[in-house]
Order: C-alpha cells, then sequence, then structure tokens
C-alpha cells in the first residue's frame, strides 16, 4: 500500500508549525514519529492535505525535572520516556509496553496520547471497507458494531492516557491563539470520530507530571501477544496511602473498552477511607468490573474483556498494597 500525495512541511519553531498549522485549516494535521498516522494514511483511513512535521521544532523534546513535578515535551520518544528514571515508574510502563522496541524508538509520548481510535471495520485496507460498505468514521453512513447506533464506537488504544489521567498530569496546547492547560481526562471524548477535545489548529506540547504527592501507581495491558499489539484493555491505578496504611484518594482508569478512558468512579470512592485489605481489593475489582461496557470491535471479544477488568485492576491493587 502507498501513501497518498500530500504537502509536507517542516517548520523549526513552535511559533512557525502553529501558524502552519492554522494558515492550512481543517485539512492539515501534525505528525511527529508517524508510527500510527503513516498506516491509516496508507489504508486511507484518513486524507489529510497538509502534514506539518514537529520533529524539528526546537524544544518540544526532552523531560524536565522540578520541585513541583516533571514535564515531558510531546515528541520525546516513547523508548526515552520508558528509560527515564526522573519520571513515575507507571508512566515508564506504559511507554515500554508500546508495540516494539523499534517504534518506540521513533513514536513519541504525543503521538501515543492523541493516537486515533482503532476499530475492527476500520482498520482494514480500503478495499475491505469498500466490500462491506463504510462505516460512520470512513465516509459510511452505519456502525457496523452497532448498527442501530449513530454513534461511533471505535476504541481509545492509548496506553500513556490512562496513567496521565491517574496521576492528575495536565496538557499544554499551543495555538496562533496562544497556550492552554487542561487536565489529561479534559483531552478526551467518548466518540470515537472526534475523540479529542483538541481543536484543528491546536498542537499539543507537553505533559506536565506531578510530583511530591506520594501516590503509588501502576499500569496493566492486556493483548494478545507480549509484544506489538495494542491494548485490548488497559488498567491505570494511582493510590494515595497515609501513615497508617488507609487509601486516602484513588483513581482507577479503564482504558481500550471505550472511545475514551473511562474513570471507575464508583470503584474509586469505595476504596477512600480504606485499608488494602485482601476484600477491599475484591470488592473495589468488582465495581470497577461494572464500569466496563466494551464492544466487539477489537481483538479477542467483548465478554472477555470485561471479565479482565477486576482480574486486572486486583491484580494492580495487590502490586500497591
Amino acid at each position: 500500500m502507498r501513501l497518498p500525495p500530500f504537502t509536507f512541511l517542516e517548520p523549526a519553531t513552535l511559533a512557525e508549525a502553529t501558524k502552519m498549522l492554522a494558515d492550512q485549516g481543517p485539512a492539515a494535521t501534525t505528525v511527529a514519529g508517524g508510527t500510527d498516522l503513516y498506516p491509516n494514511l496508507k489504508r486511507r483511513q484518513s486524507s489529510p492535505k497538509t502534514l506539518v512535521s514537529l520533529r524539528r521544532v526546537d524544544g518540544l523534546r526532552g523531560i524536565r525535572a522540578n520541585g513541583s513535578g516533571t514535564t515531558i515535551g510531546a515528541t520525546t520518544t516513547l523508548g526515552e520516556v520508558a528509560a527515564a528514571e526522573v519520571l513515575p515508574g507507571a508512566i515508564r510502563d506504559a511507554a515500554g509496553f508500546v508495540s516494539s522496541p523499534q517504534i518506540r524508538n521513533v513514536g513519541t509520548i504525543g503521538g501515543n496520547l492523541c493516537v486515533d481510535t482503532r476499530c475492527d471495520y476500520i482498520n482494514q485496507n480500503e478495499e475491505w471497507r469498500r466490500a462491506v460498505d463504510f462505516c460512520l468514521k470512513d465516509r459510511g453512513e452505519i456502525c457496523w458494531v452497532a448498527p442501530r447506533s449513530s454513534h461511533c464506537w471505535a476504541v481509545s488504544s492509548t496506553d500513556i492516557a490512562p496513567v496521565a489521567i491517574a496521576l492528575e498530569a495536565e496538557i499544554r496546547l499551543a495555538s496562533v491563539g496562544g497556550e492552554r492547560v487542561i487536565p489529561a481526562e479534559a483531552l478526551y471524548r467518548d466518540d470515537g470520530i472526534e475523540w479529542l477535545t483538541r481543536a484543528p489548529d491546536e498542537i499539543l506540547t507537553e505533559i506536565v507530571v506531578p510530583g511530591g504527592n506520594g501516590m503509588r501507581a501502576t499500569y496493566r495491558k492486556v493483548r494478545r501477544r507480549g509484544t506489538i499489539d495494542f491494548p485490548i484493555l488497559g488498567v491505570a491505578v494511582a493510590v494515595d496511602v497515609d501513615g497508617g496504611g488507609e487509601c486516602t484518594s484513588a483513581r482507577i482508569v479503564l482504558g481500550a473498552i471505550a472511545s475514551a478512558p473511562v474513570r471507575a468512579s464508583e470503584a474509586e470512592e469505595f476504596l477512600a477511607g480504606k485499608r488494602l485489605s485482601d476484600e477491599v481489593i475484591e470488592e473495589t475489582a468488582r465495581l470497577a468490573g461494572k464500569a466496563a461496557r466494551p464492544q466487539d470491535n477489537t481483538d479477542l471479544n467483548s465478554r472477555y474483556r470485561k471479565r479482565m477488568v477486576p482480574v486486572e485492576v486486583g491484580r494492580a491493587l495487590r502490586s500497591l498494597a
């Protein structure tokens, strides 16, 4: 499969990049590593007329730590994130679980945060999709996952996002109109087609991870193979435990089961104020499973993925206890 024709722009500064993106309009998009975008272009899942490369933009790559936390530039590769001991272990693990070493050495953390939603009915070549008729996300008028629904159920497949949300990280976005900072959770909406709240003329520039809060965090990933594959379930858990062993707060985030990462709010509320005993962990995991409503549109089936939610939440909590 060949790439379609497009114009490729290489700005050297963030100001140049935001201006190029604004000037080109909605038909343009940004690219850094391109490990997800270029295969999508080959399959004709998307067809931007212009790509604005961020690889040479000064200041977008690197990890900087200070007393209040750690800032990760959006074009920092996943391999660099996985190896950075200054970062929380959960983020390093999530980055290290992405695909293969070759992909991690090219793919970026910003790209993983913004990675396109996936579905068995769109991640095929164009001839296959034309044969069954195009879906809602792909010029069609029907969702083949839920034909009576007007909603696109394509799945959020980012490994970094659940951890960023669990750790209460912030995202910095830049455009010609200035900058804004939003919670990582606010970057996503539960819509397989319009899965990001980022405006078309905005560039994700940094991820800011707060420090000094003493939270314990972990990330677990379920996939068919131990490498290469996208998640069919991601579980990020962060808990704050006081000196007496009591959990004062918790954040449990489920990935790859909906078009956006899902907070298991009922499980979080139950866990707060309790010790991480076997009984509490079991009930918290059960409540987290209630938040999961996966569809049959990824590898393996929805029933298996739903059954694995309490299993993986329980494993995550036991590792933090």
